[in-house]
C-alpha cells in the first residue's frame, strides 16, 4: 500500500526558511505525481504545489510561487516543500499526497488525491 511520511516541520521564526520532506513507498515518487497540502486550524485544507512523474511542477496556488518550491530525490524516495521567507500566515500543517492512480503520472486537481500522509507541523514564531 501506498504509504507517505512527512516530516521537518518545527518552530522556526518570520523570515526564516525550512525544508520538509515527504518520503514514500519504494518506486512512488518515480511513478506517482506528489502534491503538497498545507492546512491551518480553522481554515479549509489548501493546495500549495505538485510534481508530476517528469519532474514539472503545477502550482494550486499562484499566491505561493514566490516563497514554495518542490523538488525530488528519487534514491531517497523523497519530495521536498521548500519554504523560504516564512510569514505567521504559513502556520499549519503540511501535508503530502499522491493521487489513487497513476494518472500517467501527472498532477491531478487538489480534490483528486487520496493517500495522505499524517502531516508535519510547520510554527512561525519570534
Amino acid at each position: 500500500q501506498l504509504q507517505l511520511v512527512e516530516s521537518g516541520g518545527g518552530l522556526v521564526e518570520p523570515g526564516g526558511s525550512l525544508r520538509l520532506s515527504c518520503e514514500a513507498s519504494i518506486f512512488v515518487v518515480d511513478y506517482y505525481a506528489i502534491g503538497w497540502f498545507r492546512q491551518a486550524p480553522g481554515k479549509e485544507r489548501e493546495g500549495i504545489l505538485c510534481i508530476n512523474r517528469s519532474g514539472e511542477k503545477v502550482y494550486y496556488s499562484d499566491s505561493l510561487k514566490e516563497r514554495f518550491t518542490i523538488s525530488r530525490d528519487r534514491a531517497k524516495n523523497t519530495v521536498y516543500l521548500q519554504i523560504d521567507s516564512l510569514e505567521p500566515e504559513d502556520a499549519a500543517v503540511y501535508y503530502c499526497a499522491a493521487p489513487a492512480g497513476l494518472r500517467n503520472g501527472e498532477c491531478p486537481g487538489v480534490r483528486d488525491y487520496s493517500y495522505w500522509g499524517r502531516g508535519t507541523q510547520v510554527t512561525v514564531s519570534s
